[in-house]
């Protein structure tokens, strides 16, 4: 099998993985409580999901 020959520049190691960071969720808002959640999932704070409610969620003093 191959191996290099020479190692690999700084530059060259940042110049690849230059594309390996992460990037930060897209939030939606909730029609219903108007909070930032998630897209295509119910909402934690009211349960709603399209308009219904599909989680019963614990009211919290």
């Amino acid at each position: 099998m191959p191996n290099p020959k020479r190692r690999h520049s700084q530059k060259r190691t940042a110049t690849r993985r230059a594309h390996d960071s992460l990037s930060k969720h897209s939030l939606s808002e909730c029609p219903n409580c108007h909070e930032r959640k998630m897209p295509h999932r119910a909402c934690p704070k009211c349960g709603t999901y399209k308009g219904r409610e599909v989680v019963e969620v614990d009211e919290k003093s």
